[in-house]
């Protein structure tokens, strides 16, 4: 699992991709604050190589919590900025800082 962070100079959002490589998934969304935890809109694409991608473009200086969704159980990113405790979910949530 990985994240790029593209910021634009001329507009004020940042180009988010996330990749998660899972070979063995059928499906990977990623779910956060920034599309309602809507799996839907967070479907992420498969590649050849049997890598999930996607890329969003989210307003920067803003602060999101998310997890992937990977075959139907929730996962957190390693590579998160940080990570927040949720009441709802009962776990921990992957942080995005923009």
């Amino acid at each position: 699992m990985s994240i790029k962070k593209q910021f634009v100079k001329t507009k004020p959002v940042c180009k988010v991709t996330f990749s998660v490589a899972a070979k063995e998934a059928n499906n990977v969304a990623v779910v956060g604050d920034f599309n309602n935890w809507n799996a839907i809109d967070g479907e992420l694409s498969k590649l050849k190589n049997g890598t999930f991608k996607a890329v969003f473009d989210l307003p920067k200086d803003h602060s999101f919590e998310y997890k992937y969704i990977i075959d139907g159980t929730y996962v957190n990113e390693p590579e998160a900025d940080s990570y927040r405790w949720n009441e709802f979910a009962n776990a921990d949530n992957s942080v995005l800082e923009l």
